[in-house]
C-alpha cells in the first residue's frame, strides 16, 4: 500500500481488498496502525497469537472468553477503525464497562488515527469532528464512537455497522437490557464482538456464553448464531516467569494437554500467590472453572448447575409463560401460597408468588409478572383456591400492606399466614440470612423439590455484597427466589409449631 495518492477511492479499494483476503487486515493493520507496548513505546499494531486465532475463526457475531490483557480490546479496535476508513456510510460503535474504560479505549483509536500518514489525515479522513470518545470522516459519511455502558442511551436511535461491547461481564446496571438495546441497533448484515474475563457464573456475559454454546457447530455459529472464542492465558507470550524444577499433579495434567513450558508454569506459581482463589478468574485456563472461581454466590453453584441440567418442562403454562404449573393440587393435601409483591405496577420489578406443597415443601406452581397490588391479590386468592383453600403468606414489605389489605377487602380471603399475630410475613435484615441459609441448604440436600428454571436462575445470580448484604447481581431479579425463600420459612415455622 502506497502513501502516495491517497483518496476515498483507494480508501475502498483497501477495503475491498480486506474484505477479499482473510489475512488482508492483518496486514493493513501491521501497515497503518500503531500502538503503544507494555513498555511505552510506540509500534505497528503486530498481531500476537490471540489476535490472529480470533481473525481465523470469527463470524459475524462472536462472543470472547479470555484471560486477562491479551489483547482483544484493543485488536477489535484497531480492526473496527480499519473497516471505519474503508467504506461509506459506517457507523462503530465501543461500548466500555465505564466512563474511564471507554477514555481508554478511544486514546488508543485517537493514537491511530494520529499516527496515519498526514496525506490521509490532511485529505480523505480529514474529520469534522473529534470529542472524547466521537470522530466523525465527512468524505466517507462514517463516524466510530466510544462509550460507555453507563449511559443509558448508548446505541440509542443509530444504525450500526461494527459494534464492540468491551468487558461485558462487569457492565453496571441492568447490563441485559444494555445489550438488547445495542443489538437492535446493529444493522441485518452487521458485525458484533462481546469480548470479556468472567466474572462469576451468573450475569448477562454468562447467560450470553451459555446460549452461544446451545447454538450448535462453528459452521451453523458462522451463518447464524454466535461464533465462541476461548482464550487461556498460557496464548500470551509475556506470560512466563522463573522455570520450576518438579512439578505437581495438576502442573503435569496441563503440560501434557496444552504443551505448557516450565516458565509457563512458573508464572502460573506467582498467580497462585499473587491471586489467590481468583487465579482461575482473572487468568482463565477452562471455560467453565473461571466462571465458577468468584465464590460471590450464596448457594453452590454445582448444586444449582446440576439442577438447571436435569430440570423439564412445566406441565402447563398460562398467563403466556408468567404462570408455570409442574403439580397439580391433589385432594386431602395441605399448600403453602407466599406472595413477594416486589415493586408492582406494570413498569416495576417483577412480583412473584410460589406455591408449594407444605408436607414435602416441593414446588408445585410458579408466576412471575408484573402486577399492580389488586391483581397480584387476584392472582394469589386464585391459586390459594384452587391448590383447596391454601394459606397465603404475604412478604408486608413495601407494597405487602397494600396486597393484604385487598386480600381482606376485594377477595374475601381469610386463610392468611400471620407472624405476631399481625397479617404477612416481615423479611429483615435479623429473618434474611436464616432465609437465604435455609434456601442453600435445600439447593444441596434436596434440589429434587425445584422445578422452576427462573428460580434456579436467580439463585446462580444472588451474591454476596457489601457490607454484609445479601441480593441480586446488577441486571438480575430475586422475587422468585424470595418467594420461595418466605413460602420455606414459613412452612419451617409451620411444621416446627405442629
Amino acid at each position: 500500500m502506497s502513501e502516495a495518492g491517497w483518496d476515498v477511492d483507494e480508501l475502498l479499494a483497501l477495503g475491498r481488498w480486506m474484505d477479499a483476503r482473510p489475512s488482508a487486515l492483518v496486514e493493513a493493520a501491521a501497515e497503518l496502525l500503531k500502538v503503544r507496548d507494555r513498555e511505552g513505546v510506540e509500534r505497528p499494531l503486530l498481531a500476537n497469537a490471540v489476535q490472529k486465532a480470533f481473525e481465523r475463526g470469527r463470524g459475524r457475531q462472536n462472543i470472547v472468553l479470555k484471560a486477562r490483557q491479551m489483547g482483544m480490546t484493543t485488536w477489535v479496535a484497531g480492526r473496527f477503525f480499519l473497516k471505519t476508513i474503508t467504506a461509506r456510510g459506517v457507523m462503530t460503535v465501543q461500548v466500555a464497562q465505564t466512563r474511564e474504560a471507554a477514555e481508554g479505549i478511544f486514546r488508543i483509536v485517537q493514537r491511530f488515527w494520529e499516527c496515519l500518514p498526514e496525506e490521509l489525515r490532511e485529505g480523505p479522513l480529514r474529520r469534522s469532528k473529534a470529542n472524547a470518545g466521537q470522530m466523525c470522516f465527512p468524505e466517507l459519511d462514517s463516524e466510530f464512537r466510544v462509550v460507555s455502558a453507563a449511559d443509558e442511551n448508548a446505541g440509542r436511535g443509530l444504525t450500526v455497522q461494527y459494534l464492540h461491547c468491551s468487558e461485558v461481564s462487569r457492565w453496571p446496571g441492568d447490563a441485559g437490557a444494555t445489550l438488547a438495546g445495542l443489538r437492535a441497533a446493529l444493522a441485518p448484515e452487521g458485525e458484533m464482538v462481546m469480548e470479556s474475563t468472567p466474572n462469576g457464573a451468573y450475569g448477562c456475559f454468562y447467560e450470553e456464553w451459555g446460549r452461544a454454546q446451545q447454538m450448535g457447530g462453528l459452521a451453523s455459529q458462522r451463518d447464524s448464531g454466535v461464533v465462541r472464542h476461548f482464550f487461556p492465558w498460557w496464548m500470551e507470550d509475556a506470560y512466563v516467569g522463573a522455570a520450576v524444577d518438579s512439578l505437581r499433579e495438576d502442573e503435569l495434567r496441563l503440560v501434557s494437554a496444552n504443551g505448557l513450558t516450565a516458565r509457563q508454569i512458573g508464572f502460573r506459581r506467582g498467580l497462585e500467590a499473587s491471586y489467590r482463589g481468583l487465579r482461575s478468574q482473572e487468568f482463565a485456563e477452562d471455560a467453565e472453572s473461571c466462571f465458577k472461581a468468584t465464590g460471590e454466590c450464596c448457594f453452590e453453584v454445582e448444586a444449582v448447575e446440576a439442577r438447571l441440567a436435569s430440570v423439564g418442562e412445566p406441565l402447563e403454562v398460562r398467563r403466556g409463560g408468567a404462570l408455570q404449573v409442574w403439580l397439580p393440587p391433589i385432594a386431602g393435601k395441605e399448600y403453602v401460597v407466599a406472595v413477594d409483591t416486589a415493586g408492582g405496577g406494570a413498569d416495576g420489578d417483577y412480583a412473584a408468588v410460589q406455591v408449594i406443597e407444605r408436607a414435602s415443601g416441593m414446588q408445585c406452581a410458579e408466576l412471575q409478572q408484573r402486577l399492580g397490588t389488586l391483581e397480584l391479590a387476584r392472582a394469589s386468592a386464585e391459586l390459594a383456591r384452587e391448590y383447596g383453600g391454601a394459606m397465603i403468606a404475604v412478604e408486608r414489605n413495601n407494597h405487602g400492606a397494600g396486597v393484604l389489605a385487598y386480600l381482606d377487602s376485594v377477595e374475601r380471603y381469610a386463610r392468611v399466614y400471620e407472624q405476631g399475630g399481625v397479617a404477612g410475613w416481615l423479611t429483615t435484615a435479623g429473618s434474611k440470612p436464616g432465609m437465604v441459609s435455609r434456601m442453600g441448604a435445600l439447593l444441596v440436600e434436596s434440589a429434587w423439590m425445584f422445578f422452576s428454571r427462573r428460580l434456579l436462575g436467580e439463585c446462580r445470580t444472588f451474591v454476596a455484597m457489601a457490607g454484609g448484604r445479601t441480593g441480586a447481581v446488577n441486571g438480575a431479579h430475586d422475587d422468585c427466589l424470595m418467594a420461595m425463600a418466605v413460602a420455606q420459612a414459613v412452612r419451617a415455622e409451620i411444621l416446627g409449631k405442629r
